[in-house]
């Protein structure tokens, strides 16, 4: 079989000493010039990383191909770069994609009987069909698992390496490539002195629908959204007004409902901003759209890393690239924090003018500004009402109602947060 030290595109695999390992024992375990017993102990070796892997990522079914799948899912190269959300491409690179695919419909092929029989190894058949432990794995929620094994089962029926490359392509343009490509959404870790991107695995899965009413601010924001997705231009946007009115929620909804279009969401905090520039260099040659998101964003007046964030929205020499917007969410309208005792201070300032212009300039940066309004008691009923419907409570309208209203009175008053806390001790209670 071809070794894969003839791979041009492919290289560079996380988890890649399984793979050379493998291959090294799929091309010398008839070779005579070797110890058996060390072949037969690196083998064993390497099954059990693969099963360490399977339990990781909660495989099932083929654990070999399974791992091969994740390999190709995961490397970002010229190649798989080039095909994410475009899906076929033009130019020399398909043909020496081939090359690699052939070497790789070869790995998916090879028959594990013939290491079975050398070495006694009766593990290697349990692999063949393997069931993890838990339903879903550590690393990848249940959705993204289902990928990469319906993925490897596709790959292991290609018939030829061009069936092979059309699969592969079709993949990398239904879901991407790497981590950005397989997850919705990321946080910043810094990682051996480095600022990375982490994916969250468990996002709540909240949509437009779920949030009653707002269905003014949703517009403005799902028209923005749409307006970026399809690659036109759009404004960052600031979601403020009073607490619990489903500001969070609305982002994140559009996340859900945009996901499939190339868009992906980057959550960051205040002490954060300063690795906004490294963060940005890492995502804006990419092929899809990111929201880097800010919750609950504010200032006090002492606090100075509203600035890192002026710069980047508009401002520095290199302008923000056109894949990329920030939206944030925020209790107050104007982001840094005023007191009335300011005016007494600015009396004392020759330029008071411009210190209030430095105050509100974060503010007046973000294109878009939607205001979210706490219900009135009519619009707060309404959503327990809807909400008990979309959750199956079969409770008489007027006691629900009836407690609906004690509930709000002594925790936190008229909102859409109050009416879904009240329906989870319903749902918990009954």
């Amino acid at each position: 079989m071809d070794s894969i030290s003839e791979l041009i595109i492919y290289k560079h695999f996380k988890n890649g000493n399984l793979l050379y390992d493998m291959t090294w024992i799929m091309e010398n375990y008839e070779n005579e010039y070797y110890n058996h017993s060390d072949i037969k102990a690196l083998l064993y070796d390497r099954v059990n990383e693969l099963i360490e892997l399977a339990e990781q990522y909660g495989f099932l079914g083929n654990v070999w191909h399974n791992y091969l799948a994740l390999l190709l899912a995961n490397n970002e190269n010229a190649y798989s770069t080039a095909c994410e959300i475009v899906g076929e491409v033009n130019g020399t690179i398909n043909e020496i994609a081939l090359n690699d695919f052939r070497i790789f419909r070869k790995l998916f092929n090879f028959d594990f009987t013939v290491l079975e029989r050398t070495f006694h190894a009766g593990c290697l058949s349990l692999l063949v069909n393997y069931k993890s432990a838990t339903s879903n794995g550590k690393i990848f929620n249940k959705r993204i698992r289902d990928r990469i094994c319906d993925l490897s089962i596709k790959l292991s029926g290609s018939e030829n390496e061009f069936d092979f490359k059309e699969i592969m392509t079709n993949f990398y343009k239904d879901f991407g490539v790497g981590k950005l490509g397989l997850h919705k959404a990321f946080r910043v870790e810094h990682v051996d002195h480095e600022t990375k991107l982490v994916p969250i695995t468990n996002i709540q899965h909240v949509h437009l629908d779920d949030l009653v009413g707002y269905e003014l601010q949703k517009k403005k924001l799902i028209d923005n959204t749409q307006a970026f997705v399809n690659g036109k231009k759009a404004n960052n946007c600031l979601l403020f007004g009073d607490a619990g009115t489903g500001k969070s929620t609305s982002v994140k909804a559009i996340l859900n409902e945009y996901y499939s279009q190339g868009l992906r969401m980057i959550e960051i905090y205040k002490h954060q901003f300063k690795d906004l520039t490294s963060i940005i260099a890492q995502i804006k040659n990419r092929n899809y759209k990111f929201i880097i998101f800010m919750d609950d964003l504010s200032f006090e007046e002492f606090e100075i890393d509203y600035k890192y964030l002026k710069a980047v929205i508009e401002g520095g020499l290199e302008r923000r690239p056109d894949n990329v917007l920030i939206y944030a969410t925020s209790n107050r309208r104007h982001l840094v924090r005023e007191k009335f005792s300011d005016k007494e201070e600015r009396r004392d300032d020759l330029h008071s003018s411009d210190t209030v212009q430095e105050k509100l300039s974060l503010a007046y940066r973000f294109g878009i500004s939607i205001f979210f309004v706490a219900p009135d008691k009519k619009e707060y009923m309404n959503i327990v009402d809807a909400l008990a419907n979309k959750y199956g409570l079969t409770i008489p309208r007027e006691e629900l109602f009836l407690e609906a209203n004690k509930w709000e009175l002594s925790h936190g008053g008229l909102s859409g947060r109050t009416a879904q806390q009240f329906i989870d001790y319903l749902l918990g209670k009954y």
